[in-house]
This record gives C-alpha cells, sequence and structure tokens, in this order.
C-alpha cells in the first residue's frame, strides 16, 4: 500500500487534471499568489500550480484549486423485452451526460469532494425523476475522525484474548472483541487511535483504515495471539496457514447434527472445541437413539450432560484448542461401563481433524484405520463448513457537520432517516443506520466501488456518503433547495467516470423497498 505520508506542504506534480467544480478556497495571508489554499479539510495545504495536496485529492490546475479524481457514477443499465440492452456508452466519459439519463444513473460521494469547512451546501444536490418519482440526493464525501472497521474473521483457530491489544507496524490500532459462532471479531481504528495517541500512531491508524476499506490486504499481530493477514472477501492468513472452513457448529451442535448418521457405526464420539467439547453417549441426542453410557472420563468443566467447557487452552490445534494428541483430554475411562473393543471416534468441529480408535484389553486407545462409513460422515462435516472469509465492516458516525450540507436545520436530516424517508448509501452501498441518536452507519466494503476511501492527514479517513430522498419531503426538512441541479446539469459541469451498478445492492431510490435502518 502506498499511502501518502508526507507534510501538508510537499506535493507532488499533477499531469492532464480537468478542472471540477470545488468551492473557492478563501484568500488568506498564508496564501502567495502563486499558491492556492485548499480548504477541503483542516489541513489548509498551500498548493503551488501543477501540484497536489498532502491527500493527492485537490490540486492546483491553472490556478484553481481542483478536485484530482473525477466523480464516480454507477449505471443501471435497462434492459429490452429481448434482452439488448436499452443504452450503452463509453465506461468512461469526459464532460458532459451522453446518453445518461435519470433513471439509469447514481451520482456517487467516490470522488465528489468534502462540504469541509462545513458551511456550504455539498459537493452536488442531484435532482432527477425516477419512476416517475422526483428525487433528490445529496452527494458528499464524509471526513471521518469518529470511525472504525469491524472485521469478522471466520475461523476455528483462536486469535487471541477478548481485549487484546491488535498492532499493525508496531502501533496499537484496535482491539479483540468477542467470538461468535465460528468467526472472531476485532475492532480497528477509531477516533482514540486516529487522535488520542501519538502521531504516528494515528498515522498507522489511518494508513491501516484505508487499506482496509480499500480491499488490501493488512497484516496484524494479536497480543498474546497469533498473527493475521486480513483481506476483504479473502480468506484470512493465521500464523502464515490461509484458514479454508468455518466451523460446522460448536461440538455440542455436532454431535446433535450428526447422531444420526454416527449410530450403528461408532460407540462413542467426541467432537473437541475449545468452548463446548460434545460427547454422544452422554449427549441428550445419543441418549435419545438409546445409546448406552461408554465409561468415557472428560477433563474440563462439565456443563450439562455430553457438554463440556474448558477441556483444554485456547490455540490453534483441533477445534481451536492447543492439543495436538486428542487423547490428552480423555482423563480415565470407567472399567464398570468400557469394554474392550469400543469404537472411539474423535473430530475436530470442521472434520479438518479426526481420528479413530479402538479400546485394547486394558481398555487404552489404540489408533486404528477409520473405516468407510466413519470416514463418509467427518467428510461431510467438512461439507458443511462454509468457506472462511474476511469480512470489513465500515462504521462511521455521519452525525455531525457534515449534516449542514444537506439542510440549515440538520437534527431534520437525523430525524427524517429515522422515519425512514432518506435512504443512506455508501458508494451507492445500502448503508445499515444504527437505532438510537444520530446518524451511525454500517456498510461492507464488498458492495461498495473499489478505492472508495481516502484520507487527510489530521488525520482522518474521507468516505462517500449520500442521502436520497423524495424531492418534497427534501423540501420539508429544508434542505438547500437553491442549490439542487439537474443530473444532466451535473453531468455537464463535471469531470465523471462509470461503473456498473452491482445488482446485488438496492437502487438508493427504489422507494418501494425497505429504507433508512433496513438490513444490509
Amino acid at each position: 500500500m502506498n499511502t501518502p505520508t508526507r507534510h501538508a506542504n510537499d506535493m507532488v506534480e499533477v499531469a492532464n487534471a480537468t478542472p471540477q467544480p470545488v468551492p473557492a478556497a478563501t484568500p488568506t495571508d498564508r496564501a502567495s499568489a502563486a499558491k492556492v489554499e485548499c480548504n477541503a479539510c483542516p489541513v489548509l495545504c498551500q498548493i503551488t500550480e501543477g501540484r497536489s495536496g498532502a491527500c493527492d485529492r485537490y490540486a492546483n490546475v491553472a490556478g484553481e484549486l481542483t478536485r484530482v479524481d473525477p466523480v464516480l457514477l454507477l449505471r443501471r443499465t435497462l434492459a429490452a423485452p429481448g434482452g439488448a440492452d436499452l443504452v450503452s456508452f463509453a465506461a468512461t466519459q469526459p464532460r458532459g451526460g451522453g446518453e445518461l439519463v435519470g433513471a439509469e444513473v447514481f451520482v456517487t460521494g467516490v470522488g465528489a469532494g468534502t462540504t469541509y469547512p462545513d458551511y456550504k451546501p455539498a459537493p452536488f444536490i442531484v435532482s432527477s425523476a425516477i419512476d416517475g418519482v422526483d428525487t433528490v440526493t445529496v452527494v458528499t464525501e464524509g471526513i471521518f475522525s469518529y470511525c472504525s472497521f469491524r472485521v469478522k474473521i471466520d475461523t476455528d483457530r483462536w486469535l487471541g484474548p477478548e481485549r487484546a491489544l491488535v498492532r499493525h507496524k508496531g502501533e496499537t490500532v484496535g482491539h479483540v472483541t468477542t467470538q461468535e459462532y465460528g468467526s472472531q471479531f476485532l475492532s480497528l481504528g477509531g477516533v482514540h487511535h486516529l487522535t488520542g495517541a501519538s502521531k504516528r500512531e494515528g498515522r498507522i491508524s489511518c494508513e491501516l483504515m484505508m487499506a482496509l476499506g480499500n480491499r488490501e490486504p493488512v497484516e496484524l499481530e494479536i497480543e498474546g495471539g497469533a498473527k493475521v493477514e486480513v483481506l476483504a472477501g479473502a480468506a484470512p492468513i493465521v500464523n502464515g496457514e490461509p484458514e479454508q472452513r468455518m466451523r460446522v457448529g460448536c461440538g455440542s451442535a455436532t454431535i446433535g447434527i450428526f447422531a444420526q448418521q454416527w449410530y450403528g457405526e461408532v460407540d462413542e464420539v467426541v467432537v473437541v472445541d475449545d468452548h463446548i467439547t460434545g460427547v454422544l453417549t452422554e449427549h441428550q441426542a445419543g441418549k435419545c437413539l438409546g445409546m448406552g453410557p461408554s465409561g468415557i472420563r472428560m477433563r474440563g468443566r462439565k456443563s450439562t450432560p455430553g457438554r463440556y467447557f474448558q477441556v483444554a487452552q485456547p490455540g490453534t490445534g483441533w477445534g481451536g484448542t492447543d492439543i495436538t494428541d486428542p487423547l490428552a483430554i480423555i482423563e480415565a475411562w470407567d472399567a464398570k461401563l468400557a469394554r474392550p473393543g469400543l469404537r472411539l471416534l474423535m473430530v475436530s468441529t470442521t472434520g479438518d481433524d479426526a481420528e479413530y480408535f479402538v479400546l485394547d484389553d486394558v481398555l487404552v486407545p489404540v489408533r486404528a484405520p477409520m473405516p468407510a462409513a466413519v470416514r463418509a460422515v467427518v467428510d461431510r462435516i467438512g461439507e458443511n463448513c462454509e468457506p472462511s472469509l474476511s469480512s470489513v465492516m465500515f462504521v462511521a458516525g455521519a452525525g455531525g457537520s457534515l449534516r449542514a450540507g444537506v439542510t440549515e436545520n440538520p437534527v431534520r436530516l437525523t430525524r427524517s432517516i429515522k422515519d425512514l424517508l432518506v435512504n443512506v448509501s455508501c458508494g451507492g452501498a445500502p448503508a445499515y443506520v444504527w437505532p438510537g441518536g444520530g446518524i451511525t452507519v454500517m456498510v461492507d466494503v464488498m458492495r461498495m466501488p473499489r478505492a472508495s476511501f481516502g484520507w487527510v492527514p489530521t488525520p482522518a479517513i474521507v468516505a462517500p456518503i449520500e442521502f436520497t430522498m423524495r424531492a418534497s419531503d427534501y423540501r420539508a426538512l429544508g434542505g438547500h433547495v437553491g442549490r439542487v441541479v439537474s443530473l444532466q446539469d451535473a453531468l455537464r459541469a463535471a469531470r465523471h467516470r462509470t461503473e456498473p451498478w452491482d445488482p446485488a445492492n438496492r437502487w438508493p431510490a427504489d422507494f418501494d423497498a425497505p429504507r433508512g435502518g433496513s438490513a444490509l
């Protein structure tokens, strides 16, 4: 990742950038005649002609402050009854709308510019008629200090204790949170790491967050735990080994799912799990099948029949424990119940680890070839495990000053969102709005366009956000009605590029679909 780390006066050359509308910076005593002061963030870079600011997002082109990247449009191509596209056009267009029409185009915040210093309306307030409904979309890039990433890592391996610090390039960037059924969660970034520690920690945290959002791999080290490589949409790599499977369930659930398939093929099954290890003959599933006790005595703390906690320490071995020999969790066999020839299967919650034993004359488990019927059930455990993935969710508080870019009375925007009158999206991707006060949004970065995230060296993350509503609702919430422009005029005024709409995403102006706080 080549995240810029320059100071505000350390600029780079800009070539072939065509100016697009950016609110003029107010001249100050800091700016010389040969420079333009950028007020798109609090850094206030002094930019020499032909160069860009510290964030690489704004440049001085022929004496005008210019957004370097074009605005990203997402197109939803309508199909004719026979299946042919009604509209087609080049993937990238210069100024002008060309064949782009309102029903097929959504203006995203990617490349749009910001409202900072927050007294001015959003860069784009676009009107269009969609399916006969007059709509307004307020488009901006938010500068987020109050933001973080929730990372879900699908793995049966132990990554580290809850609340353990997570480091990137030697700096603390987050912590481990709870584990949820086959997945470990990390909280990365956040305002305290960005602003509450050293300058280096803030810069490294910002760099990490931008890489996560832009779907780039990052290396993390968990205090007292594992080294993990995370890439959104890809399998996590734990201590250098790519993960393959999530667990099918805890040890108890695995017993319940496959008990009937094991019945008659084995006399006892132990499903090894760091959290809830299952024992078939003691489990209610085994009792319902009429299986008698095997005489096995397990280590750990018995919870309910057939369910054991803390059979071993957490780790990267069998079932997320630290063991490599499954027999280590068996304390003894009751000679009154156990018998020579008893068939024992020990298996992990993913089926990756499995061994078959037969008790000898002195009740010692002896490894034996696994019968085909037993192997088939072990393989079925693996078949029912979903692929391991790293999922990255962007979480941000949008309840602050960027609301002024939408309306002069910001609380009305908040209330309109909670009343489900406004669709909130990030780069066109549907955003879940958390209940409670403010506008706290959460969005899956895999559903956003690539390279949606930027940064400013305050440090803070820059991310796209859009608010779409009926034109009548925009007037009612006191929006900047005088700054509304048609889609066609907006396209004529700004450089833009287009990408296909992701059909997995809801169209933001679909007012018949669930809105506002609806699920992702």
